[in-house]
């Protein structure tokens, strides 16, 4: 395996991150941080059987004696620590415990090889099942929280991010899509190749494995503008053109009102299979056949998706409790759309969210909810009124100012909520975000909306 170079650019690392997260106890390890993950896969899809080698490289945070990996429902092989087997090593539940010969002294580097093998399968928990799905014809990978401790070995925590390399072998007549540039395309007998860099720090719960019988095209940009792919099964393409149609004016309106979009290139995989909900991974989007109308309900989920490459995959919280942080910022997105596409405007979104949430139990803190509720439609109505809340306080002007410093100053870092109160207040001073937005995201009873600004 050829080990690319170790990516300079990684994400900042809150204090208030905490590891393990309590949304997902027994995940992640503060001793140490994961800088770059080189995966190679081999993936035969009759049998749904991998064989896999991480390469992961590290740096001690504390003096190690021992390295915690997450793996769920696969078996490793065979062990190397700094070029030396490890001969000891044991898998416990979902966590691989790593014996090192000699201990790792605080602030060192190390290189740990892991071969690995299983028929993977997704993790069931708390919502459901998630991590590898096998589809009809393919597989999906969706990881969003915990998930993707079933297809590699890593340091499962939102706030541990890191570069990545992929390399896929699986059968001959499927693409591969995986997380960043493909870079290497090969076929040797019945078996191709496909080679991905992410050289943007990620978090290992959006790194994601795509395979299917897919033809790709591209959406139509300006000169210079980023690339947007599309890979979808031959028979959807027409389809899928019609419902993407206006994937390039989500991105002009996004990078107008969030900033520069923040990697190089995105891509949204079509399934042939049709899907509950669509799917958010670094630099690239599923959705189901199912999504590829034209009518709003549809149409807001591709913008939804989309705006999470802002907000929650370059920006993303070091702790699961401030979820908000990404649903919040995409619902609101997508009320942003529904107003630039001639569809309803932003404040008639915001009413209709308002007298929706009004009519609901309001028995949620949403800046805390609880593992179970994490994904409740409330965090994302009611995180989307609370910005709204912000820009009604602010004026247009200074809260698309805020949201796009806020996008370049934490660029693929750890956010929290008290990072972006604080930018609000240097934007805007005598604001107090904090006391403006508590009794939105710390308080269970729905405040009244403020009067809109005249």
């Amino acid at each position: 395996m050829t080990l690319s170079p170790m990516s300079e650019h990684h994400g900042k690392k809150h204090p208030a991150s905490t590891i393990p997260d309590p949304y997902t106890p027994g995940h992640g390890s503060a001793d140490y941080s994961v800088r770059h993950y080189d995966l190679e896969l081999d993936c035969r899809l009759a049998s749904n059987r991998l064989q896999g080698v991480a390469i992961l490289r590290g740096r001690a945070n504390v003096k190690l004696s021992q390295i915690s990996l997450d793996l769920a429902g696969l078996k490793p092989t065979k062990i190397q620590l700094n070029g030396s087997r490890v001969a000891k090593f044991a898998q416990r539940g979902e966590k691989l415990v790593v014996n090192a010969p000699h201990s790792i002294p605080k602030g060192e580097d190390f290189l740990l090889e892991v071969r690995y093998e299983g028929n993977p399968r997704p993790r069931r928990g708390t919502w459901g099942e998630v991590g590898w799905e096998e589809l009809r014809d393919g597989v999906l990978v969706a990881g969003q929280p915990d998930g993707a401790p079933s297809w590699f070995p890593c340091n499962d925590h939102p706030s541990q991010k890191a570069s990545y390399r992929f390399t896929v072998t699986t059968d001959a007549g499927y693409r591969v899509v995986c997380n960043g540039r493909l870079v290497e395309h090969r076929r040797k007998s019945s078996r191709e190749t496909w080679v991905f860099e992410q050289k943007e720090p990620m978090a290992s719960y959006l790194a994601t494995l795509q395979i299917g019988r897919y033809t790709t095209f591209d959406v139509d940009g300006a000169p210079g503008a980023v690339p947007v792919h599309v890979a979808v099964p031959p028979s959807l393409r027409g389809q899928a053109e019609t419902g993407l149609a206006r994937q390039r004016d989500m991105m002009d309106l996004f990078e107008d009102r969030f900033g520069p979009y923040p990697f190089g290139e995105y891509t949204v995989v079509v399934t042939e299979d049709e899907l509950e909900i669509p799917l958010e991974a670094q630099a690239l989007s599923i959705i189901g056949r199912n999504h590829l109308a034209t009518e709003w309900e549809a149409q807001r989920l591709v913008a939804h998706e989309l705006s999470h490459q802002w907000f929650g995959n370059s920006l993303t919280v070091g702790s699961w409790k401030d979820i908000w942080l990404h649903e919040g910022f995409a619902c609101y997105a997508e009320w942003l759309w529904s107003e630039a596409s001639g569809t309803l405007s932003t404040q008639l979104r915001v009413l209709a969210a308002w007298r929706k949430l009004a009519d609901q139990a309001q028995d949620l803190v949403i800046g805390d909810p609880g593992p179970e509720d994490m994904f409740d439609d409330r965090v994302y109505k009611r995180g989307a009124l609370a910005l709204h809340v912000l820009r009604t306080a602010m004026g247009d002007e200074q809260f698309f100012t805020l949201l796009r410093e806020w996008t370049r100053e934490h660029r693929h870092a750890t956010v929290t909520p008290q990072a972006l109160f604080a930018l609000a207040d240097s934007l805007a001073p005598g604001l107090d975000a904090a006391a403006l937005l508590k009794p939105w995201l710390y308080e269970k009873h729905l405040p009244p909306l403020p009067a809109p600004r005249p």
